[in-house]
């Protein structure tokens, strides 16, 4: 290794260099986070620090992060945090990293209790399959007066959610139950929210590996078809919902019309599609019939 790399700003350019010629995507950034992460530097203090001479044992930690992103391993995954909806979320191995295009089901969520008039109230809302518990706590910073319950199939995941909720101080209005979407719940939800897994089986070999080989497959898994998740959902939410309530639902690319379809079978109204800001559609908006 040169003297220059020896310091903060010769390493975090070698390692950025190394991302790069590795077809890593975003190799600047992953490496100023992840050189941030090993110093226990802010992104201001990194750069104020550009030009220190690092001592050995942080070349060690530094080049250990980057020998992790060498394999593929997500960002979030090394750091254990993910930013999403402006919050820092914590991540293990049992959630899914939350993805910026779930947004799209916060804006959705929002905007629809707006054009009901809802958003002030003190709403119920359910989170089917609630994993890092991102669009849950996520809602609940938004709206003060709502309360809402989380569930998920696995311990391990409902303990992420529910470190997460205390960690960003909503864990008063949130709640969590294991059970396979809606099963565990009973009637009167005034929103319904979900994020199911939506790959279709023979796909998820196919995936990048940030998401094939470090998200948990039970969160990728839709079965055969990539649409089994909703054929539950689709009936939970009927059963659960209030009268004229509103299921928020994010869906994979090219599932919009298998969806809307199982939702309008199993008795939903009205029903919208919205896209994510790279023009894919993203969300199905559907209301129970009061």
């Amino acid at each position: 290794m040169s003297s220059a790399a020896l310091s903060v700003n010769g390493l975090r350019r070698d390692i950025a260099r190394r991302f790069r010629d590795h077809g890593i995507d975003t190799p600047d950034l992953d490496a100023r986070i992840l050189v941030g992460h090993a110093l226990g530097l802010s992104h201001t203090a990194l750069m104020c620090a550009g030009d220190r001479r690092l001592q050995a044992a942080e070349i060690a930690r530094i080049e250990m992060l980057a020998v992790r992103r060498l394999a593929r391993e997500p960002v979030a995954r090394i750091t254990g945090i993910k930013e999403f909806w402006g919050l820092p979320l914590k991540v293990t191995p049992a959630v899914l990293v939350p993805r910026p295009e779930t947004e799209t089901v916060i804006e959705q969520a929002l905007a629809t209790l707006d054009q009901t008039g809802a958003r002030s109230g003190a709403l119920r809302i359910a989170d089917l399959g609630v994993g890092s518990g991102a669009i849950m706590i996520a809602l609940l910073t938004e709206l003060s007066d709502a309360c809402a319950i989380g569930t998920d199939l696995d311990p391990a995941a409902l303990a992420v959610a529910r470190e997460n909720a205390r960690r960003l101080g909503v864990a008063t209005r949130a709640g969590f139950v294991a059970c396979n979407f809606g099963a565990g719940l009973a009637p009167g939800y005034d929103l319904v929210v979900t994020n199911p897994p939506y790959i279709r089986t023979d796909e998820i070999a196919k995936l990048e590996p940030e998401v094939g080989e470090f998200d948990p497959r039970r969160a990728l898994d839709g079965g055969l078809d990539g649409v089994a998740a909703y054929r539950t959902i689709a009936v939970d939410g009927q059963r659960i919902l209030a009268p004229g309530a509103h299921l928020i639902a994010e869906i994979g690319k090219g599932q919009s019309d298998a969806v809307v379809a199982l939702f309008g079978a199993a008795g939903f109204g009205s029903m919208k599609i919205v896209p994510d800001l790279a023009g894919i559609p993203r969300v199905v908006v559907a209301s129970r019939n009061p």
